[in-house]
């Protein structure tokens, strides 16, 4: 069957996480609806690098074809350095190659959007196969160090801050894979010939007329069908477009199809058919060098055969091991006592009144253990490292994303992240870098830091970089910064600041009057038959791993499009 000789019911415009959830909740409720979903990227059914969770850094190499690297405008606040995020363009998006960390966001972050929806699902959540003896050397040091708090086993009970615990994993504890969704809701409906996955093609536009969307312009992906031709198909939905192309690709389509301010249209040549004018985290983790004896996954992420052998083999026979884990195996949401604020800074005490005071579920960093070279693999000396960081949850800086071209799906978006623009961040990041030194520097399995992840302190100063391999006592003096020390972390976290790779809030719901490009039925502003389903409809952010947000999103989109077409069970 030609796609472009079929009439779909539904068209999604992206096939990421938040498509392959609603298209299947949908298919399954009502296999006789005619869906398509159309993916830039390729399959990820059965493949290792998708189902093996300690896989999840070889999709993030500069020739990878399951993600998409988008590089930033120069930033003045990061010292003129460019930034780059990565996102999942395969089938399943981020949930097929991101980090598998699982994290729910406060209550509080979803009641400042006035809703939430849970629904019940496959999905499967664990510990994962391991517990590296890197996450429970920081446990350790979290019990005598950090005496004020507490442990857990939930620490994502959408209450509950400031408690140390393992941290749990979109992982499947029975069989050890990865728990995403094309597996669990697409893959899983094969049988069903009115469910389609077209792969390695760029949606270019939506196809709008006399005011309602008809169908969508798709373009091959060149780098994975070279020779086929560049010319633009059309495929049409007689009943739904819903725009899936993820916080970076959803802004830039609706641009393209003429949804956008007249002023950013008009530069590349796109006709105005609606006016729309229109957050990610940040982390860091200053690394050392770890033990002989220590449990990373250093060898796996740098491809060493025979810990892929090793590792590979017993994840095959009973899903355990260290190919079963991200290395992201314990930490806390972080939510500052008086002293912890008073050493932050002024511009963040400001903040902390007006945002976080009244929100005791709140915490302002995730902060954690790596038990691999994070953020250093491709530099550091082969060998095993960890790295204590801090990740922020709710960063004062916004940014904006917009389309370079009008015409090519596949170029580069205009986006400036906008990073350390606001003081209250940059304070954030250098208590967070201070903290996880003294935890790191404590550890057991601690063998000196890394001095190409710190900041080039003085020489001479008692602050610099400490390369003896012996750990320091529990109750060690802290380290003393003198303000020259103080300005060289200020330079280190603007060289080395980065996306954590959860951008949301581009096409928000809000209202139309605030600069909302949906509405609270996702239906977006001026055109009929049109709605957008995935992390872009963020209002605000959400203190915690988008991943299960996104699942929230289109389990609520899937059940507004089953009560409008008159499906039930959804």
């Amino acid at each position: 069957m030609s796609l472009n000789d079929t009439d779909f019911d539904i068209i999604f415009a992206g096939g990421g996480a938040a498509a392959c959830l609603t298209a299947g909740r949908l298919a399954a409720a009502d296999p006789a609806l005619k869906i398509l979903i159309v993916e830039a990227g390729p399959h990820t059914q059965e493949k290792l690098e998708h189902v093996q969770p300690a896989r999840f850094l070889s999709h993030m190499v500069p020739d990878s074809m399951t993600m998409k690297f988008i590089v930033s405008n120069p930033s003045e606040h990061l010292d003129g350095r460019v930034t780059v995020a990565g996102a999942g363009q395969c089938v399943g998006g981020g949930s097929s190659v991101n980090f598998i960390m699982y994290t729910r966001a406060a209550a509080s972050d979803y009641d400042d959007w006035e809703t939430i929806y849970k629904n019940p699902g496959p999905l499967k959540v664990s510990w994962g196969g391991a517990f590296p003896n890197v996450a429970q050397n920081f446990l350790d040091v979290a019990a005598k160090y950090d005496k004020g708090r507490d442990t857990t086993d939930d620490p994502n009970d959408l209450f509950t801050v400031n408690v140390y615990a393992r941290w749990p994993k979109w992982i499947d504890g029975q069989t050890g894979r990865r728990s995403d969704v094309p597996h669990h809701f697409l893959y899983t409906q094969q049988g069903n010939k009115n469910l389609h996955i077209l792969t390695g093609s760029f949606v270019k536009r939506v196809v709008i007329r006399n005011g309602r969307a008809v169908g969508v312009e798709y373009v091959p992906n060149a780098r994975l069908y070279p020779g086929a031709s560049p010319e633009p198909v059309t495929v049409y939905a007689k009943k739904l477009v819903v725009v899936t192309g993820g916080s970076f690709g959803s802004p830039l389509i609706l641009e393209r199809s003429g949804i956008g301010a007249a002023s950013i249209l008009e530069r590349f040549g796109v006709k105005q058919i609606v006016e729309l004018p229109g957050v990610d985290h940040q982390g860091l983790a200053p690394l050392c060098r770890a033990s002989e004896e220590s449990e990373t996954l250093d060898g796996l992420l740098r491809g060493d055969p025979a810990e892929a052998q090793k590792w590979g083999l017993q994840w095959a026979k009973d899903g355990s091991g260290m190919m079963a884990t991200n290395g992201l195996d314990a930490g806390i949401k972080l939510r500052p006592n008086e002293a912890e604020l008073r050493s932050i800074g002024p511009a963040f005490r400001a903040k902390w009144n007006s945002y976080y005071n009244n929100a005791p579920d709140k915490a302002i960093l995730w902060f954690g253990c790596a038990s691999f070279c994070i953020g250093g693999v491709a530099e550091a000396p082969v060998g095993k490292y960890y790295g204590c960081g801090c990740w922020l949850l709710h960063p004062s800086s916004m940014g904006h994303v917009h389309i370079s071209s009008g015409e090519d799906p596949a170029a580069p978006p205009n986006w400036t992240p906008g990073y350390l623009e606001h003081e209250d961040d940059m304070e954030l990041h250098v208590f967070g870098y201070k903290r996880g030194r003294e935890f790191a520097r404590r550890m057991a399995c601690y063998r000196g830091e890394y001095a190409g992840q710190h900041p080039a302190y003085a020489k001479g100063s008692p602050a610099a970089v400490r390369e003896d391999p012996t750990p320091v006592a529990i109750d060690a003096p802290e380290i003393h910064y003198t303000d020259e020390d103080n300005i060289a972390i200020r330079t280190f976290v603007k060289k080395h600041v980065s996306t954590t790779w959860h951008a949301l809030g581009t096409c928000a719901m809000m209202p139309r009057e605030e600069g909302g490009v949906v509405d609270p039925r996702l239906n977006v502003y001026g055109v009929e038959g049109l709605k957008v389903g995935d992390l872009s409809i963020a209002p605000y952010n959400v203190g915690a791993n988008t991943y299960s947000t996104a699942l929230v999103i289109a389990e609520k989109t899937a059940v507004i499009i089953g009560e409008e077409f008159g499906i039930s069970g959804i």
